[in-house]
């Protein structure tokens, strides 16, 4: 009986242990299901999502799975225990105890649950329900253990978030300091109509100045402006070629470009010196004249140049540059307006048509009448015959074609020098007092001051001698002789010499005439082929007009 007894009692206790061990594994399932909720996004690749997944199917649990199960239990009211007492600390402090945790980042993150990290996963586990932690299970050092697997999670997540900060701190910092760079540079700006004019308008002084061209001024015979520009580096002879192409000039050997210093001194251009050497920062105005006056002008091809000889010599005398008698004045006179207005009409010219013209510096009445009389006796005279016969007498006055400068004889006697195409001449008020023909001089040369030439001996005498005179300054004395030299050249030699290029220092001055000699330009003229060029005289002009009304 007894032992009926006993084993019905073990029976009995056996059916209610059994029961118990259903019951408790219901209520893990419940505390199972309500941590899944908690702490739900299991990935399939994690062991504890596995072996949830597997408890939370509907299949019969064996005794193994059972003791799996209690250990999972105790296992997740663990977890349970860690979580309710993780969040209850403030964050501070959470923060502190992870930054001095020893774990490392590698060691937690094998077994690290998704989404425990994230800010908006802790959101979500606030928010479960999680179990109230049991009194006995916090003095289990097993369940301490493993809660601490799960724990370890925390800092490493932490880490995580540490590394991820700094990369953001360095990504922010990189950005600041590009856009510092980006500030640091200069920024393109932004060209308005007005920056973009001042840039052009910049560029194109700078092209000005690199390329300039010089504004030049030249007035002519017969008084008008030739205005042109020319290159900065051109030379004199550029412009000469300019105002013989403006006048159609072509035997332009004869003529030259002037600066006048002073009403009665003037300086030439030299044709093979850059302009801007010799104006010295002045303007560019010059004047057009005659340099060398030929001997014969009759041997000129072209009554176009024999009509501007006659305007240079016109101008001579009005000026006072070549003194001429009163019947000289009158005869003159008559040829000028016999060239500028034909054969004398009364009915087109009224008794006091010349008066219109400038024939000497003092024009009296007594000489306009003469004029008229003159004037009256020519018919059928052209106007080149009438320029000619004009040339023919000027040529014979004393002071035709000399080109004077004051100077003193070494006694300091006030005299003027005088340059022409026969030779150098002494004047001493206004009389000729001597003369050295171009032959007979052997040298001329000035040393500061002074001027020099050095005369052959005369038939009665054996050695050579010199003769100074004295210039108001150096620039004097060199002017004339740079005149001596070119005046000499160009009708005494048939060619022009080179200038040697010596290799050693030279002295003296290199200066040498580098147009054509007077014996060029004549052979030059005499292959002119061009019909006579049509021109009108000026002079013409202002007498149509007047006689228009």
């Amino acid at each position: 009986m007894t032992t009926e007894k006993s084993l019905a009692a073990e029976a009995d206790s056996s059916e209610q242990q059994q029961t118990k061990e259903e019951e408790g594994a219901a209520e893990t399932q419940k505390q199972e299901a309500s941590l899944e909720e908690g702490a739900r996004q299991p990935s399939e690749g994690q062991p504890v999502a596995g072996q949830k997944q597997k408890a939370s199917n509907g299949d019969t649990p064996t005794h193994e799975e059972q003791s799996k199960k209690e250990r999972r239990t105790s296992e997740g009211r663990g977890l349970s225990r860690l979580f309710s007492s993780f969040l209850r600390r403030p964050k501070s402090q959470v923060s502190e105890e992870d930054k001095d945790s020893d774990a490392p980042k590698e060691a937690g993150g094998d077994q690290k649950e998704p989404g425990l990290g994230a800010s908006p996963d802790e959101d979500i586990l606030v928010k479960a329900p999680i179990a109230a932690p049991e009194p006995e299970l916090k003095t289990d050092p097993s369940l301490d253990l493993h809660s601490l697997s799960s724990a370890e999670t925390q800092p490493a997540q932490e880490e995580r978030r540490e590394d991820q900060e700094p990369e953001s701190k360095d990504l922010g910092e990189k950005e600041g300091e590009e856009a510092k760079e980006e500030h640091a540079k200069p920024e393109p700006k932004q060209e308005t109509p007005e920056t973009k004019a001042e840039k052009d308008l910049k560029a194109a002084q700078k092209a000005v100045k690199r390329h300039r061209n010089m504004y030049c001024k030249v007035v002519l015979l017969d008084d008008t402006i030739f205005e042109c520009s020319v290159d900065k580096h051109a030379k004199g002879q550029d412009l000469l070629k300019k105002v013989c192409d403006h006048l159609n000039l072509l035997e332009e050997d004869y003529f030259g470009l002037s600066i006048w210093d002073t009403p009665t001194s003037r300086t030439w251009l030299d044709p093979a010196k850059e302009i801007k050497k010799q104006v010295h920062g002045g303007p560019w105005d010059f004047t057009f004249n005659v340099k060398f006056y030929p001997p014969d002008p009759a041997q000129l091809t072209e009554d176009i140049t024999r009509y501007y000889l006659c305007l240079q010599l016109r101008q001579d005398i009005v000026t006072g540059r070549l003194p001429c008698s009163f019947a000289t004045l009158a005869l003159l006179g008559s040829y000028t307006v016999q060239s500028e207005l034909g054969d004398y009409d009364p009915d087109l010219h009224s008794p006091d048509y010349i008066s219109e013209f400038k024939l000497a510096p003092n024009q009296t009445k007594e000489l306009e009448e003469k004029v008229v009389e003159l004037h009256k006796s020519y018919r059928s005279m052209t106007p080149a015959q009438a320029d000619l016969e004009f040339l023919e007498n000027a040529k014979k006055l004393s002071m035709y074609g000399v080109d004077l400068h004051q100077a003193k004889d070494l006694e300091g006697v006030d005299i003027t020098l005088g340059v022409c195409s026969s030779g150098l001449l002494v004047y001493k008020d206004k009389l000729r007092i001597n003369r050295f023909p171009w032959p007979k001089v052997l040298k001329i040369s000035y040393k500061r001051s002074s001027f020099f030439i050095k005369i052959r001996p005369g038939e009665q005498e054996q050695y050579e001698s010199t003769i100074g005179f004295k210039l108001p300054s150096y620039r004097a004395a060199k002017k004339l002789w740079k005149v001596c030299v070119e005046h000499h050249t160009f009708f005494r030699l048939t060619s022009t010499e080179a200038i040697p290029k010596s290799r050693f220092l030279a002295l003296g001055s290199k200066f040498r005439y580098s147009g054509r000699t007077q014996a060029q330009t004549r052979q030059a003229s005499s292959l002119i082929d061009r019909p006579p060029p049509q021109f009108e005289r000026t002079a013409s002009k202002r007498a149509s007009r007047s006689l228009d009304g």
